[in-house]
């Protein structure tokens, strides 16, 4: 059994919500994805690594009361990797003709650490197609990588093993044991690849160096920013100073947990993200 395949059975295991391995083709690029539950769509975008499979610990959860939709971003997972800027208007044109491809017009949408750029973007360039948003220890906020985390992601990417996995794991999360080993293996797995590290040798960071003051000031949507305190990867304060800067936006920190807090403390998580969705 593959190391996606032990995460999806993950994700089924809470909840009797059938989940879909799906792949949809735009133009020249297939996106894999995969599609749970009944209802408003909510579509979450991992970070800059694996792929959709990173949601396990909350898909389950959100399906029970959404359509869920998580995709293998672009240069992740089982989709396509092909030459791209991999900056932040490359990522958010993707997710754009995604959702046209899929016929929604308008989502909830959940964006993890480079995740949350790529919702960030889509809310400033098209805001209609975004519904309510909610960025998890979003990158683009001001804040980039500490430097023994950025080392940690400079090993994973171009010497992608299992101990680079669990060295990047120190920086992931308050808890390491609360990152089961399939996404480990299944992190590496993706980098190894045809084509598993142009997202990173071509974006060259693009995709999460901060937005201006101005841009985070233009997105209006009913925002939630949600931050583990221990994040060794992005400081809380500035998920602290763009909920500020954002004029509908609330923040909300969760005790004991790294920049994974789905991983960290998935029921407090679930719960403050559906307890948002639902107000």
């Amino acid at each position: 059994m593959s190391h996606r395949q032990t995460l999806i059975d993950l994700i089924k295991a809470p909840t009797a919500v059938p989940v879909e391995q799906l792949d949809i083709t735009v133009g020249t690029v297939k996106t894999a994805y995969l599609q749970a539950g009944l209802g408003a769509p909510v579509i979450c975008l991992h970070g800059a690594g694996a792929g959709a499979v990173t949601w396990y610990p909350s898909l389950g959860s959100l399906a029970e009361k959404y359509r869920v939709i998580a995709p293998d971003i672009i240069g992740y997972g089982e989709s396509d990797k092909p030459d791209g800027a991999y900056d932040r208007p490359f990522f958010a044109a993707w997710l754009r003709d995604f959702m046209q491809a899929l016929g929604i017009a308008r989502a909830h949408i959940v964006g993890l650490s480079q995740g949350g750029a790529i919702a960030l973007q889509l809310a400033l360039e098209n805001p209609e197609l975004v519904d309510k948003l909610v960025l998890v220890d979003s990158a683009a906020l001001g804040a980039q990588p500490s430097l023994p985390s950025f080392i940690s992601m400079l090993w994973m990417n171009l010497l992608p093993s299992n101990a680079a996995s669990r060295f990047q794991s120190r920086f992931l999360l308050n808890d390491t044991a609360k990152r089961v080993p399939a996404h480990r293996h299944y992190s590496v797995e993706v980098l190894k690849k045809p084509g598993g590290k142009q997202a990173f040798s071509q974006g060259r960071g693009a995709a999460v160096a901060p937005m201006a003051e101005a841009e985070l000031q233009r997105i209006a949507h009913q925002t939630l920013i949600v931050w583990g305190e221990d994040d060794k990867f992005f400081s809380m304060s500035h998920g602290q100073a763009a909920a500020d800067v954002m004029p509908n936006a609330s923040f909300q920190s969760i005790r004991e947990a790294g920049h994974l807090p789905l991983m960290d403390q998935p029921e407090i998580f679930n719960q403050a993200l559906l307890k948002f969705l639902a107000s």
